[in-house]
């Protein structure tokens, strides 16, 4: 699936986006045409699949991965437009986590920023989020929107779902011989490895995590030309999807619930889907669709909205799966917590952290990143990394925060979030610790002044004044890389001939802050790299003096100051 997020993908060249194993695996089957599918609309692109649907056959985003088949209840909230403005007294099936929520506001934002003309509806990431994960099993993520256990669908090995070989190396699945579904919006690796967003600004792609995952659900949405305005757009992105006509219809049906009306709950507080899953026991091994097509599950096992038989709840909603990737199955006991992986951690080391050195007002290029590992030198997911910003300069990571805790991925890696350098320069330290060990390392960090390459003198007439008169006015401008050098620091020196010039004690002066003549005075260009000096008197015995502006950066120029000699009309 190539990932171009314009308006339009280079069609059929798909198949040279994802490795040539999953390709195999994922392109048997193209998309079977829906019976909902509307017959009005633009009808444009109704003949060209687009590169998600060529590359995604019958696996789509999770290779056929079992999804949650509960319906909406009858009664809706009925007041569209009102969109989680219900009160939270609403039904618990309208309520939305609130990291969750956010996180798809937050997508739909960032798509209409880019792509305007997909017309991309919260409430669609909402409804295949519930089909998916039932909304991050309920909400359960951490500050950043991290779900707290991984969401792992079973193992692809083409048992009634599409068959893909490790891609990844269990970098996000932890299984080294299969992929498999992974996270609240449930991608798959190779799949998420041309999809994948960083939602929160983290500098991390992570599918575990909700604003990650939301946004990079929304551009495979996205995909193409699609309007998803349009009926027929909105279903072809949803079997791109998951390419089953009963998985269409459960989308279509909690879209339409959402867009009636929903509320924010409490993450953690989310009703928790009850029914049963629907997989595809018949499944091919390449991941299309099975010769035998699926049976829809029964009105016994299937719970009806609105109808007698109250489905079956878990004893303990709060708690997990026996099992990763058993998704819908309710737990028959509480796991016993595992220990806080940050215990396991004995060493932190640097993972590619580069140079970090930028320019005060500048973003840093590079982030800090870390790897934690236990005693045998294996990677350690989910410890809590601490980054912290000691010293002297005004440096902030990306939001304003000195200090920033993150979770280590699968792979053991933490990246810090984005630094950005203030107006102080010198030398500062990032600090990266494990929550709840002595584990922790360092880096060091510059920040230095403002540049610029070039300067000259704004204006082209002579400099020329009679001794005790003033200088017409001095302008100039500075840049750097060609363009305008703000807050750039120049010192304007009048100096002597020669070839090794010093500050001449005669001649043309300026006066400081206290109102005291000086020869040589520090200034500062403007928002626009230009900077008018300060006024110049003609002083000294007649003759031609020059005046030197040198910036922070090395760039020089010299201007030339006449003095003419006084005369007596002059003096009169």
């Amino acid at each position: 699936m190539a990932a171009q997020f314009g308006r339009r993908l280079y069609r059929g060249a798909a198949t040279t986006a994802v490795a040539a194993a999953a390709v195999a695996a994922l392109s048997a089957s193209q998309a079977p045409g829906s019976p909902l599918v509307a017959a009005d609309g633009d009808h444009s692109s109704a003949g060209a699949a687009t590169p998600a649907e060529q590359g995604g056959g019958g696996g789509g985003v999770s290779g056929d991965s079992p999804y949650y088949t509960d319906l909406p209840p009858l009664n809706t909230p009925d007041k569209p437009g009102s969109s989680s403005n219900l009160p939270v007294t609403g039904s618990a099936e309208s309520g939305i986590p609130a990291s969750v929520l956010a996180a798809y506001k937050k997508a739909q934002e960032t798509v209409a920023g880019t792509d305007a003309a997909c017309r991309l509806p919260w409430q669609l990431l909402a409804a295949i989020g519930k089909v998916e994960s039932g909304q991050a099993r309920g909400g359960r993520v951490d500050a950043q929107g991290t779900t707290l256990t991984p969401i792992l669908g079973p193992a692809l090995d083409g048992n009634g779902f599409a068959l893909i070989k490790d891609t990844d190396n269990g970098a996000y699945d932890g299984d080294r011989t299969h992929d498999r579904a992974v996270g609240p919006m449930q991608f798959i690796p190779s799949t998420w490895a041309t999809w994948g967003q960083d939602g929160n600004g983290d500098g991390r792609k992570d599918p575990n995590n909700v604003y990650d995952a939301a946004l990079a659900a929304g551009r495979y949405l996205c995909a193409g030309s699609r309007d998803l305005s349009t009926a027929t757009d909105l279903d072809r992105a949803v079997l791109s999807y998951n390419h089953s006509d009963v998985y269409l219809r459960t989308v279509r049906s909690w879209f339409s619930y959402y867009n009636r009306g929903t509320h924010e709950v409490p993450d953690g507080t989310g009703a928790l889907p009850t029914g049963p899953t629907s997989r595809n026991p018949g499944g091919s091994p390449s991941g299309g669709p099975s010769t035998t097509p699926s049976p829809t599950p029964s009105p016994s096992k299937t719970p009806k909205p609105g109808g007698s038989k109250k489905p079956t709840k878990p004893s303990d909603p709060s708690a997990e799966p026996s099992k990763p990737g058993d998704l819908g199955k309710p737990p028959t006991h509480t796991p016993t917590p595992a220990p806080s992986p940050s215990k396991s951690v004995t060493a932190l080391q640097n993972d590619g952290t580069g140079t970090l050195i930028a320019t005060a007002g500048d973003t840093f290029d590079g982030r800090v990143q870390v790897r934690a590992r236990d005693g045998l030198g294996a990677p350690v997911a989910k410890a809590k990394v601490t980054f912290t910003l000691s010293g002297d300069t005004d440096t902030v990571f990306d939001g304003g925060f000195t200090s920033v805790t993150l979770q280590t991925g699968a792979d053991g890696k933490a990246s810090s979030p984005l630094l950005r350098a203030g107006e102080k320069t010198g030398e500062f330290t990032v600090r990266a610790t494990v929550e709840g060990t002595s584990v922790a390392t360092s880096f060091k960090a510059t920040v230095t002044a403002r540049q610029a390459d070039a300067i000259a003198r704004t204006g082209t007439t002579e400099l020329s004044a009679v001794a005790g008169q003033t200088f017409d006015d001095i302008t100039v401008a500075a840049t750097y890389k060609g363009k305008a050098a703000a807050k750039v620091a120049v010192t304007a020196t009048m100096i002597t001939d020669g070839l090794v010039p010093v500050e001449n004690d005669k001649g043309p002066y300026c006066t400081n802050d206290a109102g005291d003549p000086v020869r040589s005075i520090v200034l500062t260009t403007d928002a626009d790299g230009k900077l008018k000096l300060p006024k110049f008197y003609a002083d000294g015995p007649a003759g031609t003096y020059k005046l030197r502006l040198t910036t922070e950066g090395g760039a020089t120029t010299v201007i030339k100051l006449t003095v003419e000699e006084r005369t007596a009309s002059a003096a009169s």
